[in-house]
């Protein structure tokens, strides 16, 4: 791909390492060449680096392969999961997977990319429903705290939900923020 083609998620291959685009600008100044300004994440450190490219610079495509695994187990530091078509287990590290842990209960589905045969990131469906496991309970007509209380779920997640919701019922929540979503029936 050019260097003028790089959007937020863009990934690449530069120097033998896997980065992904965080920011991205272009800019052209009179009598100067245009060029782009992006902020990049080195995907197996987690560095982030400024870099600036000609606009007809040419970078190596990532190929990402994505792959839905479910989440069987973990002991402490690995963590299992299950190819459903090859039945083949893989285990990952604690710090592959730390952004989906408290997403995670066992038997669920992630979606695992690879690249280069390294794991760049493990992704939780976009919405997961999960159970409270701790909250207090709610009082009619305390609108001082906006209508929402402190709860935690079954992953130790800690979100806040509406003062309806009690202990031991199901709620959606939206992976990307961490916000309850709704009350599951």
């Amino acid at each position: 791909m050019m260097s003028g083609e790089l959007r937020v998620g863009s990934t690449f291959v530069m120097e033998g390492k896997i980065y992904t685009v965080v920011e991205a600008q272009h800019r052209a100044q009179p009598r100067l060449a245009a060029f782009i300004k992006a902020k990049l994440k080195n995907v197996e450190t987690g560095q982030v680096m400024e870099q600036r490219f000609s606009t007809t610079e040419y970078l190596e495509d990532a190929v990402i392969e994505r792959k839905e695994m479910q989440y069987l187990y973990n002991d402490g530091e690995l963590y299992y999961f299950m190819d459903n078509e090859t039945y083949e287990q893989t285990e990952l590290n604690k710090k592959d997977v730390e952004e989906a842990i408290p997403y995670m209960t066992e038997n669920s589905f992630v979606t695992i990319n690879s690249c280069m045969g390294r794991i760049i990131a493990v992704t939780p469906p976009l919405f997961v429903e999960l159970l409270i496991t701790e909250c207090e309970p709610g009082v009619q007509g305390d609108s001082s705290k906006s209508g929402t209380k402190p709860a935690i779920v079954e992953t130790g997640l800690h979100i806040r939900v509406p003062l309806f919701v009690n202990n031991g019922e199901k709620v959606r929540i939206d992976t990307r923020t961490g916000d309850y979503v709704e009350r599951v029936s």
